[in-house]
């Protein structure tokens, strides 16, 4: 089985694409999703609130996501703190997805920061979603309800995407010109043949 690696930075469509090839029949791993997840758990809680303390925390003791991320995303050795709580549970449940998916051609990992968190490694192939700046922006904006000032914090912790790209096997450009499935298709016929 091949192992691929979807990323691109916020905004760009990358979980759009990763749902495009899951309709062809192929399994895909959405690590940001299982990321999320664990902010359930009560020993992630626990670290988390040690490292942040408990302003990041709701009434019931649960992670308040935009509060976590104004602190994170402003802060990249703060990023760095809670991508070491949260990316060592991430790789063990990518690893037993390989495992249920074995006998697939090929499997996808989406993730946002597969390049930053070392998740490359462990793939064979690296798939980049690229879209202009200007469009990402306004699809956050609109998609989380956040201000312009927020989403630019967040994109001034990714790499820029022409750091990306030089880690790329296959780029899908989703700039709103090019049509997207057909990028998708040509891509999962070569993941296919290999």
């Amino acid at each position: 089985m091949i192992k691929i690696g979807l990323t691109g930075n916020i905004g760009s469509g990358k979980t759009t694409v990763a749902k495009m090839f899951e309709t062809l029949g192929v399994p895909v791993f959405y690590a940001d999703i299982v990321a999320k997840k664990f902010l359930l758990h009560d020993a992630v809680i626990n670290q988390i609130v040690t490292a942040f303390g408990d302003a990041v925390l709701d009434e019931q003791g649960k992670i308040i996501n935009s509060a976590l991320g104004v602190v994170v995303f402003s802060n990249r050795e703060k990023l760095q703190i809670l991508n070491n709580i949260i990316h060592p549970r991430v790789r063990e449940a990518y690893n037993d997805f390989l495992s249920k998916n074995a006998k697939s051609p090929y499997t996808i990992q989406e993730a946002a920061i597969l390049i930053e968190s070392g998740f490359y490694k462990l793939v064979d192939k690296i798939v980049l979603v690229k879209a202009p700046e200007d469009i990402r922006l306004q699809r956050v904006m609109k998609r989380d309800n956040l201000s312009e000032e927020l989403v630019k914090d967040r994109m001034q912790q990714q790499l820029p995407e022409g750091e990306l790209e030089a880690y790329s096997d296959y780029v899908v450009d989703n700039n709103g010109i090019n049509l997207i499935l057909p990028q998708v298709i040509k891509i999962d016929e070569i993941l296919k043949g290999i």
